[in-house]
């Protein structure tokens, strides 16, 4: 065994996401080709715009912040054997409590309110993944199911309680209230403190995962619940607190969307970020650190698909395509190995 491998660090599985990206861009540069514009001068552009200047890099990092913090909610949940794709809801559930305790807590000193509408976000969201990881563990309904269904029911209730109980007052838009400026997450040098609080989760969460006894107890109900149970672990109240602590941070996510750049709840402004999260999760590998370049590079692409627009003449609807393909090539050997095994495992009676 080589001594990368005996690290817990594979050359070739970290390539994957690489090859992925490389070979993403290179067929959305035969679709920009096939538009008319030049591919090479629309990268340039989307890089200068992203990562080019002061401005460009701070705009990188607030579009990073929430992608971190959904990618980490997916991964945990990973590591732990779910499949959390709840996290839509569990960041909107988020990012609709943090915005009324933002705006609706009032005369509070910031050291207070701040807190406590980060708080509200991480609690709303942890209730939610609480729901899904309940009827996995004490009933037996798959989360994929029940994170479908919550995500829809989030979704539902919260355009209900905009329009009809949180709605801003004489606002015909279907949004809250802006919150107060005691609630606002500062920027620190030029940059958003929300991505550096996603980075520190991000880092908490490897080092709970590789030191601690709670990050065993995930790895190993997540690589084999029956020899989990057989070691002692309460495995439903394992999966329990990973699909609580996932939805915590997804409503982490919303929470600092909210505070640091919408500064209100607005349903349009949270849409699909809980789903890019799955693809954050898949291409750094469901590793708590490698979803931090993963989500930045998204986020990057978020960040200069406008005026990679405007300057090149290309349809922003490319970088949805970008995601899409890197989404796929990136998962593709994951099926790939899923198909064998069961094959395999059919062949052999291993059922």
């Amino acid at each position: 065994m080589s001594d990368t491998k005996k690290k817990g660090f594979d050359l070739g599985n970290w390539m994957i996401p690489i090859i992925a990206v490389a070979i993403a861009m290179f067929i959305a540069g035969i679709m920009m080709k096939l538009q008319g514009a030049d591919p090479i001068s629309a990268y340039k552009t989307l890089f200068t715009t992203s990562f080019g200047s002061v401005a460009g890099f701070s705009a990188t990092l607030g579009k990073a912040t929430p992608l971190v913090l959904s990618g980490l909610a997916v991964t945990i949940g990973l590591r732990a054997g779910l499949f959390n794709i709840g996290a839509q809801g569990q960041l909107i559930s988020g990012a609709l409590a943090t915005a009324w305790a933002g705006y609706a807590l009032t005369g509070l000193p910031a050291f207070i309110h701040l807190p406590i509408a980060l708080a509200f976000g991480i609690f709303f969201g942890g209730f939610v993944g609480y729901i899904a990881g309940a009827l996995k563990a004490y009933r037996g309904v798959h989360e994929v199911i029940t994170t479908i269904m919550l995500n829809s029911i989030i979704m539902a209730l919260s355009d209900y309680l905009v329009v009809y109980h949180f709605r801003e007052p004489g606002q015909l838009l279907t949004r809250t209230s802006e919150i107060q400026k005691s609630a606002r997450l500062p920027f620190i040098f030029s940059l958003p403190l929300g991505f550096f609080i996603a980075i520190a989760c991000a880092v908490l969460a490897w080092w709970i995962m590789t030191n601690t006894t709670s990050g065993f107890r995930f790895e190993t109900v997540g690589r084999n619940k029956f020899a989990a149970w057989y070691a002692g672990i309460s495995v439903k109240r394992t999966l329990v607190m990973a699909m609580m602590i996932s939805g915590g941070i997804a409503g982490l996510g919303g929470a600092v969307e909210t505070l640091g750049v919408t500064y209100r709840f607005e349903p349009a402004f949270n849409a699909g970020l809980g789903f890019d999260g799955i693809t954050i999760a898949l291409l750094g590998r469901a590793h708590p650190l490698g979803i931090i370049p993963g989500a930045i590079l998204i986020g990057g692409m978020r960040a200069g698909a406008s005026n990679m627009q405007f300057v090149a003449g290309v349809a922003t609807e490319l970088v949805d395509l970008l995601m899409a393909l890197i989404l796929f090539l990136v998962t593709a050997p994951l099926v790939t190995r899923f198909f064998k095994n069961t094959t395999s495992k059919s062949v052999t009676g291993g059922w």
